[in-house]
């Protein structure tokens, strides 16, 4: 199946506009168009009228509310006026500029003046290239929830949207707080402290710190943690999971001089 062309399994009362929609590109309308009372909001930033267009109508297809974002200053205007379920963010003014635009998202999800404690969970799928293999790295390092090829599937996009819904509303419902020797994470907030003081973390740092915590004792090997993490399969390669795991160590250290996390070489990572 074309990456653009829309899928077929759509509501029935939204299948005419969807395929209008795609069959011109998504240039038309877009933008005119009336928000759906109660939908999901998702936004998408990518600058090709095609890909944006057709993953547009499938959203809507698919009973979303689409927020597209024209560059990647418009796009963090929109996250926080709109404050979307989820973001897709493809090809953008620069070569960098969606893995930048990750971590803008996250900084402005987590500043104190959002009073919405889910703000900092916020979702984010990147588009990047099939022939850049170092895009998919850059993307989950920025701190990206999953990865695609540009321009993608619209069925495969289907699934992960809605598959990273029903985790971020899991992990919305799961307000647990984990202490452990001066260590508090408080997970409906998203924020760790040392010591009582806040760790400024990113947000694969603070999702590999909770995996972590919640079994200090055992060894948690590499590749089960890039597959629960970044959703990694086995045979990837540990770079990724190795230098978080080394800033996230330092940032520690840097509050108590304690070495929380320990390297079990050849097997994992376990806290200390």
């Amino acid at each position: 199946m074309s990456g653009l062309q829309l899928s077929r399994q759509r509501l029935p009362q939204e299948q005419g506009t969807a395929l209008s929609l795609a069959a011109s590109g998504g240039r038309v309308g877009l933008a005119a168009e009336a928000p759906t009372p109660g939908a999901i909001q998702i936004l998408v930033a990518e600058l090709d009228p095609d890909i944006a267009g057709s993953i547009a109508a499938q959203l809507r297809a698919d009973g979303y509310e689409p927020v597209m974002a024209r560059s990647s200053q418009h796009a963090c205007a929109l996250a926080e006026m709109r404050r979307p379920a989820l973001a897709i963010f493809g090809a953008l003014e620069s070569e960098r500029a969606a893995f930048d635009l990750v971590e803008q998202v996250r900084l402005l999800a987590g500043t104190p003046s959002r009073s919405d404690s889910a703000a900092p969970s916020l979702p984010v799928i990147v588009l990047g290239s099939a022939a850049q293999e170092l895009d998919m790295l850059r993307a989950f390092e920025a701190g990206a929830d999953d990865f695609l090829h540009r321009p993608p599937r619209l069925l495969e996009l289907r699934a992960r949207v809605q598959a990273l819904l029903r985790r971020s509303a899991t992990a919305a419902i799961t307000c647990v707080s984990v202490q452990l020797a001066g260590l508090v994470i408080d997970r409906e907030a998203r924020v760790a402290r040392l010591r009582g003081d806040r760790l400024q973390l990113r947000r694969m740092e603070y999702e590999l710190l909770v995996e972590l915590a919640g079994a200090p004792d055992r060894v948690f090997l590499k590749q089960d943690l890039l597959l629960r993490i970044w959703g990694y399969r086995s045979g990837c390669s540990t770079r990724t999971l190795d230098s978080h795991a080394c800033r996230l160590r330092r940032k520690l250290a840097s509050v108590d001089g304690r070495h929380w996390i320990v390297n079990v070489r050849g097997v994992g990572y376990r806290l200390m």
